[in-house]
């Protein structure tokens, strides 16, 4: 490939230098944000050679190269515009200016939770391997892998406590997180969220036992009683804390002398904002986010499986949008009310949605005669059956439109049939095949009879809308 001639026609088609208000690459694409995209050639930039697909999402222009090639025709990219020293941060700040309020939401949403993901991922999957060890006739009739085999005893024992350790200190991340996304210091946002888990505190989780009891501890400070409850496992109450901690900071800073800075401000943030979180926002929050999850919980309950149904026929719309990643935050309070809720649904929703991106993905790389679309419709199948379905999704099923079509029809069908059954997550990880080792056991097997179904479904109806689209053709080109 002459990637300094792919770079300078590229360059071109979007417009031109001056079009350009910043450029950044990640592992598969170039990540581009332009001053007017009206004026881009999206028609010749998809014939480019190397071009495996583009999109636009969160105020961002993204063109998929593939691992590799992208490294190179940004190289070149950079030479000709003089953007060598951005970063993606500095593509999605750009980007962001375009995007309305509840973009911007999301994506503060996805700016927090998207860092602390391996953390719980890692937490999650242990968790996974766990529950193998530990379920009863999953491998053995009437007998789990512990009971068969005392020794593992000890090593279920330790994975459990590497697997909960990432959720019971949940609020050290976000704090950390949220804290740097806000404004402000993030090891100071790592101290409230260590506050809020301390161990004088009662447990979070016992919480609701302690209140029916009436055995709350509490601090009588004037008179004035504050119940010393931690916030384990807890999502809202962190990030309304981080926030007020941010601009407890910040304020504080303008008034305070430089002199006295270093002492005064860190005292008086922590001092301040942990008082406000343990009199205001902890218990408001703390209630709401319980309300939020069992309402969550209600309308999947309640809903059946046309809830289900629904839900995976908007999923990859909203990952269009860049809203799916929004979703975290739920899934993160779900799984750390684990014993109330008994896991994510949307986990599964989301697997049952990426296979079917992936199925549809593949049915057009084997009928395509097109060289090139077959060479970006096969990989990237695979990589959605595993996944990722950003180049399956935008290189191939929205390009052509019937795929995309077909693959919410099957994800709604493969929802419905698992939301029939009740299949939840214990643990985030790839939402697609492997995700057989997050699912709670006595469920896997309907986990993947929906993957079979989202497949079969999609995989069938991309062949017939295809067949479909090739007949119209025809008929046209005949006329």
């Amino acid at each position: 490939m002459n990637y300094p001639i792919i770079a300078k026609e590229l360059l071109e088609l979007l417009g031109g230098k001056d079009n350009l208000q910043a450029l950044a690459h990640c592992a598969t694409r170039l990540r581009l944000a332009l001053k007017d995209e009206s004026i881009i050639n999206e028609d010749a930039i998809s014939n480019l050679e190397g071009v495996k697909g583009q999109f636009k999402v969160a105020g961002q222009y993204q063109i998929i190269f593939g691992s590799g090639i992208v490294n190179q025709v940004y190289a070149e990219m950079a030479k000709l515009t003089g953007m060598s020293e951005m970063s993606t941060n500095d593509v999605a700040s750009a980007g962001a200016q375009k995007q309305n309020i509840v973009q911007r939401a999301v994506k503060g949403l996805s700016d927090i939770f998207v860092p602390i993901i391996p953390a719980i991922v890692a937490g999650g999957l242990l968790m996974g391997i766990f529950n193998l060890l530990t379920a009863k006739g999953l491998f053995i009739d009437g007998q789990s892998l512990i009971d068969a085999n005392p020794g593992l005893a000890d090593l279920a024992s330790m994975i459990n406590t590497f697997a909960n350790a990432p959720f019971v200190y949940l609020p050290v991340l976000l704090a950390f997180s949220a804290s740097k996304k806000f404004g402000g210091n993030p090891f100071l946002g790592a101290a409230l969220g260590m506050l809020m888990v301390h161990p004088d505190l009662l447990n979070g989780w016992g919480f609701g036992g302690a209140s029916v009891a009436g055995t709350i501890p509490t601090w009588d400070i004037f008179g004035f009683e504050i119940q010393k409850v931690g916030y384990q496992g807890s999502v809202l109450p962190v990030l309304v804390s981080a926030f007020i901690l941010a601009k407890v900071e910040n304020g504080l800073r303008k008034v305070i002398p430089s002199v006295l800075d270093n002492l005064l401000t860190p005292m008086l943030a922590i001092f301040i904002t942990g008082f406000l979180t343990f009199t205001l926002v902890g218990p408001i929050t703390r209630d709401i986010g319980f309300l939020l999850g069992d309402g969550l919980n209600w309308l999947y309950d309640s809903a059946g499986f046309i809830g289900g149904a629904l839900f995976g026929f908007i999923y990859a719309p909203f990952v269009i949008t860049g809203m799916h990643h929004s979703f975290i935050a739920i899934e993160t309070q779900l799984l750390a009310d684990i014993a109330i809720t008994g896991g994510t649904f949307i986990f599964p929703i989301a697997a049952m949605s990426n296979i079917a991106q992936g199925a549809a993905a593949l049915a057009v790389g084997f009928t395509t005669k097109d060289v090139k679309l077959k060479g970006i419709a096969m990989p990237s199948g695979v990589t959605a059956l595993l996944g990722i379905t950003e180049p399956a999704m935008f290189g191939v099923n929205l390009k052509l439109r019937y795929p995309f079509i077909a693959a919410i029809v099957g994800a709604a069908s493969a929802s419905a049939f698992i939301t029939l059954f009740n299949v939840k997550a214990q643990a985030l990880g790839a939402a697609g095949l492997p995700g057989v080792i997050s699912i709670v056991p006595d469920k896997l097997g309907y986990y993947i009879a929906g993957m079979a179904i989202s497949f079969a479904i999609a995989f069938a109806l991309t062949l017939v809308l295809g067949a479909r689209e090739r007949i119209k053709s025809t008929n046209t080109a005949t006329a």
